[in-house]
């Protein structure tokens, strides 16, 4: 029944054809069991493990390396080659997809365990009443109709439709659904509201949540799926994990290498089909699986086999740095999504906030011998801990706030006028509260103000353990005094009274709201000499100035606090006794914001973040928190910044356009408007951040951008985020996008650096190719090279520094092209350079080297026909390994000093010497260390077809790789000098091809 909210209770009854008497009869719950199902939620399938392998191989490059794979096998195989020298290609590349293939499955299972720990807050059992009786149920067994009773502590079994009061009232903590910071109060009358969010239904009672005061009836409307949960499940199940920024761009990176990669290997093969017959092939069939080799060779030689593995070691470090500033990244892509983030959407209860009720004002009658005159105090600490200072309004701080007869009867009244609990958690480390956040809140202004009689008050109680001290002067006034009756919270009253009695001395202590307890009230009690004085008009306007004050400009929740001598022996309370009382003073609480909140959203204004602030709470104290926090700091008027839920779904689709460009703060949501809100952003392209810490927030962290939860939240927010946030605070938040865009830069300057080096790779393979020259590098050499000698170098680039105005610049847009326009050129330039520097080590070793044939040039472009005709060579030198090793050399060699290159994007190696980052020196001395190994270790050398060098080689080598930093010194200065950079258009006018983002 989905609009039970709107109907009366008669109705809803008739509805399910129940007796609120009887309950429903056997007959009837197999009925609607039938009709309605089961009240559980019920389980999505999980996607088989074999199908999340095989996912991870859906991707153009790998089939690619696949194929290659595959095919080097076979052709092993067809040259008679045996053993392990057939398998150490297609074995290492097979290797290397299984690495990256678990990640990626390790990533999507913890994605559905969110799904699974929604289940753990569905209560276990219920108070049914059925065929006239009340028993206790398993609350899977229960259906529409079903009449539930439930009191302080449960939790609702279903949803359901309040039909009955058995107390004064009823209130529920419903914060995992709606974010509400105070427990709301439930009424058994309709809702007339159009558009009702859960805030408005409140005759509503939503499973999951808990009773924290009174009792009542409710019959149940909604199980299973048809709950606020069951509502929740089903919008995490609609929403699909959004791709990464980065994620986009290798993909289509990939497509477009793919294919780049697919017209070259094809090139080569049919510009060498004339050479199919030469002779040394033996045969046009052997020709042309010859020419293929070298074909699979490009291919691997083109794709940049250890990029992912990069990509995922620079994420993973970054993620350590992270954890190291609270932050604990559970996805790692998300690490780099940070860096692009354009609008933080934050949940304010408990991010922004404490999420701790705290007392921030007090308000007294100080004097009446010179008029009357109010003193007003502040007090400091925001968190349940007993812990802070009162200070006058001069800001002084009081020593012992005891000895003032106002502060002293507020701490007492406080203590015993009251029902909750605080007790220290040792594991946390934090004190917690049971019981209503108001009345905790009173608790700890107690203790904060302290104990009457000696004057070392303040130090005695920080000698204390935490235990002690969490209700330590709580615990001296329940000794001092004996409770022995009690008036409740009622609705109509506004207030709660206790009768205390001690040493032959009954007075009645009452709390309440401050309209309610100043009508009733004759006396107040005097601050300065404790004396009691008659409440006239004067006082009574004066007083009332400071509540308006407190509830309206500074959006305080309001408490009146006033006590009364009792006949001595009286044994209960009734509401008659509930006059003629003495005024002690008023409070005023909030829950604060987090002191470093305010320059956090400096920070992210600064950094061209937008932040807007979404809450279940009402609008007038939301915007009151924002103009604490600085939020507000850049507007006048709050006039198209801030808006209800409700304010925005009327608004036209033009001026909701126009809204979310503006919006600062979004106040009475409930789950599906944070997912639309989330949607709606994306949809104009901006990257979002979605903070939360509840059930309710589980559907909008899954669809946003970047999930973050908070440390203290809920299983099903923590597993539904990308990010958790271990101290629950804002200010992390912009720490850890820093460290985003740093990882970002370094990302990015390492993806460059690997692209430049296959380039050069390609440009090796294909010029041999085309020239006619013996195949300069095998696919084992080039394999790797590409991930040994490059995957080092690459993974200590991601060491590289954060810039120091890192948070200055604007968000980068999210089609940004890793690689565009003049920047490509240059590694267009660079791979060119190292691609001939390779032949160049090649033919020099056949022509010039002393230890070397020195045949001519002519002799080497023919070196296919040499076995058919006279030579004064023998034509076994073409297959010496010297010449090979000289090239891999030559590139591991160039490659090292182009890694030096990529220390920055365009300052000089003189301006950021190589030393600035010793992670990249040491993989760089590591890395020729490697390489020294397999040429000069026998087994190794034979694996990879090569031989040591000698001092003449290794020579040569230097001075053909070292040139390669003075090239790239002269494009950076082009680079810095941008007057004299020249435009390269390029048809897309990137690298790598731009599609519309989140399909719009």
């Amino acid at each position: 029944m989905e609009d039970a909210f709107a109907r009366s209770v008669s109705e809803v009854l008739e509805f399910f054809a129940v007796d609120p008497s009887k309950g429903l009869t056997d007959s009837q719950v197999a009925e609607h069991a039938r009709l309605y199902g089961r009240n559980v939620l019920p389980q999505e399938q999980s996607t088989p493990f074999w199908r999340l392998v095989l996912k991870q191989f859906d991707d153009l490059l790998v089939k690619i390396l696949i194929a290659s794979a595959v095919v080097s096998f076979l052709l092993a195989l067809m040259n008679g080659e045996t053993g392990l020298s057939a398998f150490v290609e297609p074995s290492v590349i097979l290797m290397i997809l299984a690495a990256n293939a678990a990640v990626g499955v390790i990533t999507e299972t913890n994605a559905e365990k969110a799904l699974e720990e929604l289940r753990a807050y569905q209560a276990d059992v219920a108070t049914v009443l059925r065929n006239g009786c009340f028993s206790i149920l398993p609350a899977t067994d229960l259906v529409p109709g079903d009449i539930v009773e439930v009191c302080v502590g449960c939790k609702i079994p279903a949803d359901m439709r309040m039909i009955k009061m058995l107390s004064d009232h009823l209130r529920v903590d419903q914060a995992i659904l709606t974010g509400e910071s105070c427990s709301v109060e439930k009424e058994l009358d309709s809702t007339i509201a159009t558009n009702a969010v859960y805030q408005d239904k409140t005759n509503i009672l939503f499973s999951g949540t808990v009773v924290v005061a009174g009792r009542a009836k409710a019959v149940v409307v909604g199980v299973g799926s048809n709950t606020a949960m069951g509502s929740i499940r089903d919008s995490m199940l609609r929403t699909e994990d959004e791709v990464t920024p980065l994620k986009k761009k290798l993909d289509e990176f990939g497509t477009f290498l793919a294919k780049v990669i697919a017209g070259i290997c094809v090139l080569v093969w049919i510009v060498n089909i004339g050479h199919f017959r030469d002779p040394a092939h033996g045969g046009l069939l052997r020709g042309a699986i010859h020419y293929f080799k070298i074909a699979v060779a490009l291919a691997v030689a083109a794709i940049p086999e250890g990029l992912p593995a990069v990509v995922t070691t620079c994420l993973a470090l970054g993620t350590k740095r992270m954890a190291r500033l609270n932050a604990i990244v559970r996805s790692l892509p998300s690490v780099e999504t940070l860096g692009c983030t354009t609008v933080i959407c934050s949940d304010k209860t408990g991010t922004l906030t404490t999420n701790m009720m705290s007392v921030s004002k007090i308000c007294v009658l100080q004097s009446v011998n010179h008029g009357p005159i109010a003193a007003q105090y502040s007090v400091s600490g925001t968190t349940y801990a007993p812990e802070g200072f009162i200070f006058d309004s001069n800001g002084i701080q009081l020593e012992i706030p005891a000895q003032y007869h106002s502060l002293l009867h507020i701490a007492m009244c406080s203590a015993l006028c009251n029902e909750s609990v605080i007790q220290y958690n040792p594991e946390k480390r934090i004190y917690e509260k049971i019981g209503e956040s108001t009345e905790v809140a009173l608790r700890v202004l107690a203790e904060k103000i302290g104990l009457p009689g000696f004057d070392s008050m303040p130090s005695a109680l920080n000698m204390l353990s935490k235990h002690e001290r969490a209700s330590y002067c709580n615990r001296y006034w329940e000794n001092q005094f004996k409770k022995i009756s009690a008036l409740e919270f009622s609705r109509d009253r506004k207030m709660m009274s206790v009768l205390c009695s001690r040493k032959q001395m009954d007075i009645m202590l009452t709390k309440g709201a401050p309209e309610s307890i100043l009508s009733r009230c004759t006396t107040i009690l005097c601050n300065d000499d404790g004396s009691t004085v008659p409440l006239t008009a004067a006082i009574r306007a004066e007083l009332e100035s400071r509540f308006h004050s407190f509830a309206g400009k500074e959006t305080l929740r309001c408490l009146a606090l006033a006590w009364k001598k009792m006949p001595t022996g009286q044994q209960a309370l009734s509401f008659h006794d509930e006059k003629e009382l003495t005024f002690i003073g008023l409070v005023g609480m909030l829950d604060p914001p987090r002191e470093e909140v305010r320059n956090a959203i400096a920070s992210c204004m600064t950094a061209g973040i937008r932040v807007i602030v979404v809450t279940g709470d009402n609008k007038t104290t939301a915007e009151s928190v924002c103009q604490k926090i600085g939020a507000f700091n850049h507007l006048e008027d709050f006039a198209g910044h801030s808006y209800t839920a409700s304010e925005f779904e009327q608004l036209p689709a033009l001026q909701k356009t126009m809204a979310l460009q503006r919006m600062s703060l979004f106040t009475r949501v409930e789950p599906s408007h944070k997912r639309i809100l989330v949607e709606a952003l994306q949809h104009q392209n901006e990257v979002v951040a979605m903070t939360g810490d509840g059930v309710n927030d589980a559907p909008a962290l899954k669809k946003a951008d970047i999930g973050i939860a908070m440390g203290s939240g809920t299983a099903v927010a923590k597993s539904a985020s990308d990010m958790v946030l271990a101290d629950d605070n804002f200010t992390t938040i912009i720490a850890a996008v820093a460290e985003g865009r740093a990882i970002y830069n370094n990302t990015k300057q390492f993806i460059r650096y690997m692209i430049s080096s296959n380039i050069g790779e390609v440009v090796c393979i294909f010029f041999a190719a085309v020239l006619g020259i013996p195949d300069t590098l095998m696919p084992v050499q080039l394999l790797w090279v590409n991930l040994v000698t490059d995957g080092l170098p690459a993974t200590a680039i991601g060491f590289n520094k954060q810039d120091s105005d890192v948070m200055k610049a604007k968000p980068r847009k999210v089609n940004e092209a890793v690689v565009s326009g003049w920047l490509f050129f240059r590694y267009l330039v660079i791979g060119a350079y190292v691609g001939l520097a390779t032949i160049a080590g090649f033919i020099w070793w056949f022509v010039y080297s002393d230890s070397g044939p020195k045949i001519p040039y002519t002799e080497l472009m023919n070196f296919d026909s040499c076995s058919t005709r006279e030579t004064a060579y023998p034509c076994s030198i073409f297959s010496d390994r010297h010449p090979s090793t000289v090239s891999m050399t030559v590139l591991v060699v160039v490659e090292m000093f182009n890694a030096l290159n990529n220390l920055s994007e365009n300052q000089s190696l003189i301006v950021i010497p190589p030393w600035s980052n010793l992670w990249l020196v040491a993989s760089i001395v590591l890395t020729i260390l490697l390489h020294m190994l397999i040429l000069y270790v026998q087994p190794l050398a034979v694996l990879f077809s090569v031989t040591p060098l000698s001092w003449s080689e290794w020579t040569v080598v230097l001075y053909l790789s070292f040139p390669v930093i003075i090239i790239d010194e002269i494009l950076k200065f082009f680079s810095r000098n941008s007057g004299l950079r020249f435009t390269f258009g390029f048809r897309r006018g990137d690298l790598l091809p731009k599609k519309e983002l989140h399909d719009k």
